[in-house]
Parts: structure tokens; sequence; C-alpha cells
């Protein structure tokens, strides 16, 4: 028997119960985990409150990441007592995720725990890290060098901003951190790494199709206006690796950008990312991330105070991440 936050939908309207069940209820899979933290992120938020539709099929068990311990594996990869990470793959959403005591998975979807994280520090990173790294890959790869100037986090206040500005501090760039509340969220921004906050009104206004350059990159976790407004201001030859869309899924911009300033708008996708460059991510931010950063940027919640945490991401009123210990 094990516990775990499901998800029901009846009449449209979704309920979250805390149930325990028979193992005999875990989906498929050839590994069997028994589940030691999961987290909250934004997707969760909107799974749990039904703002948008994330959940596939009924009942769920949402929860779109997990760090564990094998219990059972035929998956030539682990055997029982392995520690491991799983993020994305659309777990949470189409298959029974990480809010629960065991979880059953496919083995392709897991990585190997890194040896200088506990599972606790791997899900103080979670998705929302993991992405994070991804993003600040991406801007290497395109040659974004600490050299070439200011880079900007959007969302800086949320699960990968955070990360992102601390990963960016660490390698030597100067951030700027843009987020709604800088009376709330600035000291916590301003420990993490950032040199500047910025109001996130400075950049909801509609962007020109060209304005004045500011970043030399940047990552953005909002989409919408605000990445437009970005985009505008990227300099000559910049990038901008975008990974959300907290603030809408349209994105009103023009080719001018791209075409006579030569800005790169990088898709960075954490769900389907292969094992080889997964694995090499979590080894990447274990390296990177300071012991400082684990105190500094999360807290830490049980399953039961899932539902209100979930609100409150939607709402906008959660800085950093949120850990659920099973």
């Amino acid at each position: 028997m094990f516990k775990a936050l499901v998800l029901n939908q009846a009449d449209g309207h979704t309920a979250a119960a805390i149930e325990t069940l028979d193992e005999s209820r875990l989906p498929a899979g050839d590994v069997t985990v028994a589940v030691e933290y999961s987290t909250i992120n934004y997707k969760d938020g909107l799974a749990l409150t039904n703002a948008i539709k994330i959940v596939q099929q009924y009942p769920m068990v949402p929860g779109i990441d997990f760090a564990g311990t094998v219990i059972e594996s035929a998956h030539p990869r682990y055997r029982s007592g392995d520690k491991v990470i799983l993020t994305g793959w659309g777990v949470g959403e189409k298959h029974w995720g990480g809010l629960a005591e065991k979880a059953r998975v496919n083995g392709d979807w897991l990585v190997p725990l890194p040896a200088a994280l506990s599972t606790r520090q791997a899900m103080i990173i979670g998705t929302a890290g993991f992405t994070a790294m991804l993003c600040v890959q991406a801007l290497a790869d395109q040659h974004i060098t600490p050299e070439r100037g200011e880079i900007l986090v959007t969302g800086a206040s949320g699960g990968v901003g955070s990360v992102a500005i601390t990963l960016l501090n660490k390698l030597g760039y100067r951030v700027a951190a843009v987020t709604g509340r800088p009376e709330q969220n600035g000291d916590l921004l301003r420990s993490l790494g950032a040199q500047r906050i910025i109001e996130r009104a400075e950049l909801a206004q509609p962007a020109k199709p060209l304005e004045s350059t500011r970043w030399a990159g940047a990552v953005d976790t909002v989409g919408s206006q605000i990445l437009a407004k970005v985009l505008a201001q990227t300099e000559y030859d910049g990038a901008v690796a975008a990974c959300g869309l907290a603030g809408g899924m349209d994105l009103p911009t023009t080719v001018m950008p791209f075409i006579l300033r030569n800005v790169k708008l990088i898709g960075v996708d954490s769900v389907y990312c292969p094992y080889e460059k997964r694995v090499a991510a979590w080894q990447k931010v274990a390296e990177l991330l300071p012991e400082s950063y684990y105190a500094a940027a999360s807290n830490e919640i049980a399953l039961e105070a899932v539902p209100e945490a979930a609100a409150q991401i939607i709402r906008g009123e959660i800085t950093g991440r949120t850990l659920v210990k099973l």
C-alpha cells in the first residue's frame, strides 16, 4: 500500500484527494521507485487547478518530477537500491507522476542521481533547474559569453528563473532579473546572483519592431508580450532561450530582430530531451550550484499541502522551489 495525491474529474471539475492505494494500481513500467521527494511546478499547478487542460486521462497522480530509490527493476540500466531522477516524458500528465510514495515508470525515462547530490537536492533542482541548465547551455552554445554583456532572466522568482540566475552568476555573467514583486523578491534574487532587479511592468508594454539594445542574451520563461519586448531589445548576434509560456502562448513580434540584428530565438524543451543530454545537464548543474543555493531557494511541504501550493503557484505567489517530501 502507498499514499498518493489522486486527481479525478466530474462534470468538468477537477478534485484532488489523498488516497491509499494498492500497488496493483500502479501503471505499466519496468522500474518501480520509492519516491522520496517531488516538487510543485507550474505544470502541476495547471493540472491541479484545471486552469489549462494538462491532464490527459483520469484518475491521475500529478507531479512531473521525482527522485527516489529503485525498489524493483527489469531494466538493464538499473537495479534495486539505485538512486534515480525522473523529469518530463509526460509523467504527471499522461502517466502517473511523482506526488505519491511509489511510482512505476519506463526505465528509459530515468537518469542516475549524480554522486554529488542527495535526492532532496535533486528535487530542489528538479525539472525547473534541469530546464534552467539547458537554457544556460543553449546560450553558451551560441557563444554568448560573460564578456558579451548583461543577461536578462524573466520570471526570475520562479523555479527556472531562480536556478538560471544562480548558474549564470556562477559562470561569471552579469544578470538582470525581472520580477513583478521587486519589493518582495528583490533581496532573494540578489542573494542568488542578480546584479540588477527590473520590474515586470517595464517590459509589459507592446514592443516596437526594434528597440534600443540592452541584452546580450536572455532566458525567458514567460513568452507572449514580455518575450516580444526582450527580442526587440536584444543586441546584434544575441540569443534568447525560451522555455515557458506563463504570460501566454502568443508571440506579438516581427521578423525585424532576426533579420536585422541576427538575433536567435532558441526553443528549449526538457520533456523529451534525449538521455545523453539529460545526464550531461544533471552532472553540470550538480557541479555548478553552490551549497548555499539549496537553503536559499526552496521550501518544503507535505503531500497534504500540495493543492494549496498549486493554487499559489498559478497566482504567482511562490518564490523559488517548492519541495514535496514523500
